[in-house]
């Protein structure tokens, strides 16, 4: 991603007001707001340009065995994208490993798949030892955002009644009735008399 001379003002502004808090001008608030639209349509877009590599690869890889060549270069374009290789990949350049190129792209997305697997294994441990998610930052501090309080809901207080339009809570009673204990079967005698 590339900035204009302009952006980058506009980025070491923002940067030093993170950094040092300070008070925004309307004027470099729609800056900052420009800039992270700019920022936002580049994610996008690289995200859209992705997808497309993708379906490309995964159309190529489903012509195979006649798609071998364009397979390999779109392969190749992938995996410098940051493409993690997938069981289809592998399964693909098993079966072209006849082909040099194939067979060291087929090492190369063993090596990678492999890497993958242990970074999403390292980062389940990860997370199940690590505290909550973080929040997002939302605004620049003495930004438009600062003059106001967020709305929060309100908690309900204990002992008074709810809301008008709202349904109390069941009661247990309510949503698991008593059991009822199972008569007996009737004895000869009522069987003959019914």
């Amino acid at each position: 991603m590339a900035f204009s001379a302009d952006e980058l003002r506009v980025l070491r502004r923002a940067l030093a007001i993170a950094l040092h808090p300070m008070p925004l001008s309307d004027e470099d608030v729609q800056d900052c707001l420009r800039l992270a639209g700019s920022v936002d349509e580049a994610v996008g877009e690289a995200g859209r340009l992705r997808a497309f590599l993708l379906a490309d690869l995964a159309r190529y890889r489903a012509a195979l065995p006649g798609s071998v060549t364009g397979y390999l270069e779109l392969l190749q374009d992938a995996l410098a994208a940051g493409y993690d290789p997938r069981p289809d990949d592998l399964a693909a350049l098993r079966a072209l490993r006849g082909k040099p190129l194939a067979a060291a792209l087929l090492e190369r997305c063993q090596i990678l798949a492999e890497r993958s697997v242990r970074a999403r294994l390292a980062g389940r441990s990860a997370a199940l030892s690590a505290p909550g998610p973080r929040s997002r930052l939302l605004a620049l501090p003495g930004g438009r955002a600062a003059d106001r309080e967020p709305d929060r809901p309100k908690a309900p207080v204990p002992g008074r009644s709810p809301a008008p339009g709202s349904r109390p809570a069941p009661k247990p009673s309510e949503v698991f009735p008593p059991r009822r204990r199972p008569t007996p079967p009737p004895s000869e005698e009522e069987r003959a008399a019914g």
